[in-house]
């Protein structure tokens, strides 16, 4: 077993009791088999899952209709990054890394076993095992094991850490954009300007289709927006998106939505805003159920309707974009904490004001 330091034998780390009751904990460093890494946590980033999670949403909790499949007791956080610290020559090897290095996870731990990881699917693996929720503990914490197989890559240790921890929401950005199946001709609209809407108006302004817009009721977040690449950037509190878009386009409307902001008016509004045989992405996870009129759907239009969930295959080019340099990535990370400081994170996060973008825990703080 190599290692770089000697490595403490007790940490803090958060741990998942139950809804809105999470604690700050003195527990034992985990120790690697041999299969396994150890990781020094350097940042993690609070997604909007772990608020709704903290909460008590169903989605994660169970009612009488699903299942629990958050596991007390485990360690939250999956969007992280970290250097290695020790681990097996086979362990290191398997992941191609040496001690030292600095990776950042994806968020699944895919079996390897079931259907869909079999069919190349895995990210809609069977049992989806995720870093911070269920199986696997997660990396609010001051160290973490990753598991043989975790899909791990390698960030350049000349970022900030929180920056580097920004491949996860980026990730699953691309992956929307991806879905989207963009062309030069194409007019986007984006709606949500926090950290997975600003993810795709970047994913989508680097595949250079005709026309990219920004939708948010924030102009601090519209402003930012357009540093990331939007073309035009529209706050439906002062205009009339749906008719403004549809001027722009001779009257048909845009060819591609991706909805980013988990709220249900989002949802008609894309609807109506698309021109017939557009293109929605749907990537947020809703707190209440969306009602809408199919029929727009279907026979006004003809729609080809996309779901998108995680940031498959998409980690590489995430990684890359972050590390080029190109995004305002101080604008976008805009609050750090402590792990002392979890609960000052979730409470920023859920802050409907509109004053922070990305939020992330940093032990080192």
């Amino acid at each position: 077993m190599s290692q770089s330091r000697q490595i403490p034998s007790t940490m803090q780390a958060v741990v998942m009791h139950a809804p809105e009751d999470y604690r700050l904990e003195e527990i034992e460093v985990p120790r690697p088999a041999a299969d396994e890494l150890l990781l020094r946590v350097e940042a993690v980033g609070v997604c909007a899952s772990d608020l709704k999670c903290y909460h008590g949403a169903a989605k994660f909790w169970g009612d009488e209709n699903r299942d629990r499949w958050v596991e007390p007791g485990i360690t939250p956080g999956h969007e992280l990054v970290g250097e290695v610290v020790a681990g097996s020559e086979e362990a290191l090897a398997h992941h191609g890394v040496q001690i030292g290095d600095r990776i950042a996870c994806e968020q699944i731990v895919p079996c390897g076993e079931c259907l869909y990881c079999t069919r190349g699917w895995y990210w809609m693996c069977g049992p989806h095992d995720m870093f911070g929720f269920k199986h696997y503990s997660g990396a609010m914490a001051e160290y973490m094991i990753v598991p043989s197989l975790a899909r791990a890559h390698q960030v350049s240790k000349d970022l900030p850490p929180h920056h580097a921890a920004f491949s996860e929401p980026l990730s699953c950005s691309l992956h929307a954009v991806e879905r989207a199946q963009l062309t030069f001709d194409d007019v986007v609209v984006v709606a949500g300007c926090g950290p997975i809407g600003l993810g795709a108006i970047i994913g989508a302004s680097h595949k250079t289709p005709k026309q990219v817009i920004a939708l948010d009721f924030d102009d601090d977040k519209l402003a930012l927006a357009a540093k990331c690449g939007a073309d035009l950037t529209l706050n439906p509190s002062k205009v009339d998106v749906v008719a403004e878009i549809k001027a722009l386009t001779g009257g048909y409307g845009a060819d591609v939505y991706i909805e980013c902001t988990g709220h249900p008016s989002a949802v008609s509004q894309g609807l109506n805003l698309l021109r017939k045989l557009g293109r929605f992405v749907e990537y947020s996870v809703f707190k209440d159920d969306v009602t809408v009129d199919w029929s727009i759907i279907s026979d006004d239009k003809e729609l080809d309707v996309l779901g998108a969930h995680l940031g498959p295959n998409c980690w590489p080019a995430a990684i890359g974009i972050i590390e080029s340099g190109v995004l305002p990535m101080d604008e976008i990370c805009t609050h750090q904490f402590g792990l002392g400081d979890v609960q000052k994170a979730l409470d920023t996060v859920g802050d409907s004001s509109g004053a922070s973008v990305k939020v992330s825990i940093v032990p080192g703080l």
